[in-house]
């Protein structure tokens, strides 16, 4: 364990359906580092987590509701995947403006697979460089985003990565760039 992170709260925003090792290690890697995270989420008591979308992987406690944080609560955002995990947040308007405030406040916001969806809601994608999941990068694009096929994409405070795949690719950027915003 280091102490790049030390000090620093960061929030994982998911529901219903998140793809289990996409809250996880960036978890693990960031309280590695010193951070405390907190898993955020629509309701109160538990998610139920998924592998692939399709098998079940457990629950994962709540530790805030949506309706219950700012911004000013957190160093930084972390938009775990699977395709229900987001398609359950863009439909909450508290978690769609949570999102969009915290990319606007310019702290960093990282997400990974289908994660983006959920920044394509907010309205912040467009003019700016993400990668994906493939089957969601229509949906980039459309919001006018530009798309790259990386394992890795940085753009200002935006770090997004395609799939599990690539965590530790992820992972890795998601610390560099925590460690370096000013908390």
């Amino acid at each position: 364990m280091t102490d790049r992170l030390t000090g620093r709260h960061i929030a994982i925003l998911a529901a219903d359906g998140v793809e289990r090792v996409e809250l996880d290690r960036p978890a693990e890697a960031a309280r590695e580092e010193g951070a405390t995270v907190e898993v955020v989420s629509l309701e109160p008591g538990r998610i139920a987590a998924k592998n692939g979308d399709l098998e079940d992987a457990g629950e994962i406690e709540v530790d805030r509701v949506v309706a219950d944080v700012s911004v000013d609560d957190y160093d930084a955002l972390v938009l775990p995947g699977g395709t229900v995990n987001p398609d359950k947040l863009r439909l909450d308007e508290q978690a769609v403006a949570f999102v969009r405030d915290f990319v606007h406040s310019g702290k960093p916001v990282a997400s990974i697979c289908h994660g983006p969806w959920t920044l394509v809601e907010a309205g912040v994608v467009q003019g700016r460089t993400l990668t994906s999941f493939p089957s969601i990068r229509t949906d980039l694009r459309n919001a006018g985003a530009t798309v790259v096929d990386e394992e890795v994409a940085r753009d200002g405070n935006l770090v997004t990565s395609r799939s599990p795949d690539d965590l530790d690719a992820f992972c890795a950027v998601m610390v560099e760039v925590v460690g370096a915003a000013r908390s």
